[in-house]
């Protein structure tokens, strides 16, 4: 495993640790900029219609007003994951898209 995948791990082991213990808000809002809450919350968007409605990307891009190389990156990220992996994030983001 390379060095960021390593501290990528540590990372996540923090959040879970402060999601058990109703921290995580906290440590996300100040972690984050406004820029970069808004560019997670355009890939969920993404991801979601990705997965689970049948529009092009071009489509996606006019509907949610990005780039579509931005839809693309999502697209290839979907790409290289398993069946298993893309209904796991399709059943996380579903909460959050309704």
């Amino acid at each position: 495993m390379n060095p960021i995948d390593q501290e990528w791990q540590k990372l996540l082991v923090t959040i879970a640790k402060a999601a058990e213990q109703d921290e995580h808000q906290t440590l996300l809002s100040i972690m984050l900029t406004p820029d970069e809450k808004e560019a997670l919350v355009t890939r969920a968007k993404i991801l979601h219609k990705l997965l689970n409605e049948s529009c092009s990307q071009r489509q996606i891009s006019q509907d949610l007003g990005v780039g579509i190389a931005t839809v693309t990156r999502g697209s290839n990220e979907l790409k290289g994951r398993s069946e298993e992996e893309q209904q796991l994030v399709s059943r996380l983001l579903k909460p959050f898209i309704e």
